[in-house]
């Protein structure tokens, strides 16, 4: 069975072309690269090590951080906001 019949039989391609006729008028999206530029492993001996570590980048270190930004990068949080339809 080719991809293209596989689609159909769960879709209505005719329904994904409406999307154009919604979208008229909109801003065009650009995703900014967000990869870093460089990793860097660091290794720590003690539990004391982590904590002098944590106040010389002035960030909150766990035992359960396992990456961080640096400098610290502010997330949006989504989960904050209610996006609704005006009807």
């Amino acid at each position: 069975m080719k991809k293209e019949n596989t689609l159909q039989s769960f879709f209505n391609l005719d329904d994904f072309s409406k999307w154009k006729k919604e979208w008229v008028g909109m801003p065009e999206f650009i995703q900014e690269d967000l990869e870093p530029v460089q990793q860097i492993i660091v290794s720590f001996a003690t539990r004391e090590d982590v904590k002098d570590f944590a106040k010389l980048i002035k960030q909150n270190l766990t035992h359960k951080s396992n990456s961080i930004w640096f400098p610290k990068v502010e997330t949006f949080e989504s989960i904050k906001y209610l996006y609704v339809d005006e009807s």
